[in-house]
């Protein structure tokens, strides 16, 4: 079992990986092929992967996990390896998204809410 996730990659290397494998949703596919189609297909995406794409290649292995991991380009996930166990870590937004979510989060603190009218005990 093989999947592939493909991040800002042509239509064209879509089309190629569809001769192999399907794509359940965008830029996602699925298939079961040998060792060695696993592996061209890996190289063809490493050498189409633009300035700004990236792939990422999860298959079944005989490892403790029973799946093994990799990426290349520039992805939105980043696999970190810790004890012979493959992590998955989402990286802090950039600074400029950073500064902005502190921005809103600054006048939402100063927006003051009226407590509710509480109705007369009596």
């Amino acid at each position: 079992m093989i999947v592939m996730i493909l991040e800002r990659m042509t239509p064209a290397l879509r089309g190629e990986l569809t001769r192999w494998l399907v794509e359940p949703h965008t830029n996602v596919f699925v298939g079961n092929v040998n060792a060695m189609v696993r592996e061209r297909l890996w190289q063809k995406c490493c050498k189409l992967t633009g300035s700004k794409g990236g792939v990422v290649q999860i298959w079944s292995t005989n490892t403790e996990q029973r799946f093994a991991m990799r990426l290349h380009g520039e992805t939105q996930r980043n696999i970190v390896e810790l004890d012979g166990i493959q992590l998955v870590r989402i990286p802090d937004p950039p600074a400029k998204v950073q500064k902005k979510l502190k921005a809103v989060a600054r006048r939402a603190a100063q927006v003051e809410i009226p407590p509710p009218d509480m109705p007369e005990k009596g």
